[in-house]
């Protein structure tokens, strides 16, 4: 095997060491070769591996556990969410928003406290004094879907919605802009209903009715 000799030497230590795992030199699970055989193979210092590892252990693909070892845990570096949500379409994002906030609709409906919907209202207040500025009722709206998220006290449902929410603004705002009409009475109706629905503790109304809005914005860009 080549040694590397170029610099940083970590960086392409770890690229070296993911290179042989997505070869199937090593199995999901299986425990790498200790610092003592892995530094000559690949032509550097033990204290150049320990760095390589634990930038692997950041990307997901490694894991150090105490006292037993290195092991595989991913077969290749898993690709950067914003980077996949970035290229992912706006039906994709909106397919995903479903899976996220009808979950999430239920779950504020069973957890939401006082101050949770003293929130939503806060919200649905303030989007329905922002129907002309498309761009500030695209905020405002978002604002409403992530209080009902942030209602179900569930950190890693909001984290995905947070992930999604640059992607989904853009495509919004882009879509708006073509003429889609925007800010009707209809669609604040809906926005309240949920929010009623939450207040009521009806999870299984919350949810259903977040599906259908959603499904219906998911329709209108098909």
């Amino acid at each position: 095997m080549t040694p590397l000799r170029r610099e940083p030497l970590a960086e392409q230590a770890a690229e070296a060491l993911l290179d042989r795992i997505r070869a199937g030199e090593w199995a999901l699970g299986q425990k790498l070769p200790g610092e003592t055989t892995l530094a000559p193979q690949l032509g550097v210092g033990r204290s150049t591996i320990r760095e390589a590892i634990r930038q692997l252990a950041g990307r997901g693909v490694l894991a150090t556990r105490q006292g037993s070892g290195v092991f595989v845990t991913a077969l290749d570096q898993p690709e950067d969410w914003e980077r996949i949500v970035r290229r992912a379409d706006i039906v994709a994002v909106i397919e995903a928003r479903i899976a996220i906030e009808v979950e999430a609709s239920a779950l504020a409906a069973e957890r939401r406290t006082p101050a949770d919907l003293q929130a939503l209202r806060r919200a649905l207040t303030s989007r329905a004094a922002r129907r002309s500025d498309l761009e500030q009722h695209v905020d405002a709206d978002i604002a409403v879907h992530r209080a009902i998220v942030a209602a179900s006290h569930n950190p890693i449902l909001a984290d995905l919605f947070d992930g999604f929410t640059p992607r989904s603004r853009e495509a919004m705002i882009d879509l708006l802009r073509i003429g889609r009409a925007f800010g009707g009475d209809a669609d604040q109706l809906v926005h309240e209903r949920i929010v009623d629905a939450i207040g009521d503790r009806d999870a299984d109304a919350a949810a259903a009715l977040t599906r259908g809005h959603l499904i219906e914005m998911r329709a209108e860009l098909l």
